[in-house]
């Protein structure tokens, strides 16, 4: 793309093809046999247990002897492409076979109480896991009824 034997300088060929001249010049450093070796012993932990996180693994690298942060480990962890497994609550799919209705209410002017009433649900994380809030509210008075 850039063409650094051409009569244009570098600078006018990245103006012409609006790049940065920063990333021209740019050479990648190559990572130390160090920290080779930490991304490889961070790899054999996460086969071993898919389900950690960054926390749980810089404790299991400090155990091992590594000096690690939390947040160096996340990073490496973002660099090799490593996530740790986990269920994440399904709580807003649609089964495909269900039809979707029309709203009702589209034109209707609420003019007292009692008229019409709205239901939500919203999921609420835990220390130990996650609850369910469910409210019954008037649309009116904007009153909660039940939860």
């Amino acid at each position: 793309m850039i063409d650094r034997d051409h009569k244009l300088l570098v600078s006018q060929q990245c103006r012409v093809l609006k790049l940065f001249r920063s990333s021209v010049y740019y050479q990648p450093r190559p990572l130390s046999e160090h920290i080779l070796r930490l991304m490889r012993r961070i790899d054999e932990l996460h086969l071993e247990y898919p389900f950690a996180g960054s926390r749980m693994l810089s404790e299991m690298l400090f155990r091992d002897g590594w000096e690690i942060g939390r947040r160096r480990v996340g990073t490496l962890k973002k660099k090799m492409g490593i996530s740790a497994l986990f269920r994440k609550p399904s709580t807003s799919k649609s089964h495909p076979g269900h039809t979707i209705c029309p709203y009702l209410l589209r034109d209707l002017e609420i003019t007292r109480p009692n008229q019409v009433w709205a239901a939500d649900i919203t999921y609420i994380p835990m220390k130990k896991g996650f609850v369910y809030l469910f409210a019954v509210m008037d649309w009116y008075s904007r009153r909660v009824l039940a939860w």
